[in-house]
């Protein structure tokens, strides 16, 4: 009897989970339309120089 049966099921269930989150970030963008959500509004900045 082997007592190492489960080593090689780590390798496949690490990509089965990335490709989940692969696969949710994609749908996730889909349903959203495709569009980036802002993160806030932009600021306004506005440098002054004196003129010399």
């Amino acid at each position: 009897m082997s007592g190492n049966n489960g080593g090689g099921n780590t390798g496949i269930g690490i990509l089965v989970g990335a490709m989940l989150v692969l696969v949710a970030g994609i749908a996730y963008y889909l349903f959203t339309g495709g569009d980036v959500p802002p993160i806030g509004d932009e600021p306004e900045i506005q440098i002054d120089l004196p003129d010399n």
